[in-house]
């Protein structure tokens, strides 16, 4: 499989990670869309939400329990903050692959302009 987020999550690809587990890594995103702006994915690889099985709604609330977790960490608690998962070519998922994105930070609106 070329999958470059299973890469990332197994270490053959570097990524400024911010947490890891034995399940789930989360980095910062190469080209960030707001001022904090990290992604949080699954190290088994899950196509898409559309993809999802029942066995993997744990790893999807241990996702959302990491998101909070590392959102409390970088203050983003107070303001709020932005999570997001694109599913399919339609929905602008570019890479198929399981992932959330959470952006936030000081003046950060959405949608932008």
């Amino acid at each position: 499989m070329d999958c470059v987020f299973c890469k990332i999550a197994d270490g053959k690809i570097p990524s400024d990670v911010i947490y890891e587990d034995e399940d789930v890594i989360a980095f910062n995103d190469l080209d960030p869309q707001a001022p904090i702006h990290f992604l949080v994915i699954p190290k088994k690889h899950i196509e898409s939400i559309a993809s999802l099985e029942e066995t993997d709604l744990i790893i999807v609330g241990h996702i959302f329990d990491v998101i909070k977790k590392i959102a409390k960490d970088k203050g983003l608690n107070d303001k709020g903050y932005r999570v997001i998962s694109n599913v399919g070519e339609d929905g602008g998922q570019t890479v198929p692959h399981l992932h959330f994105h959470v952006l936030g930070g000081r003046g950060f609106k959405w949608p932008p302009g």
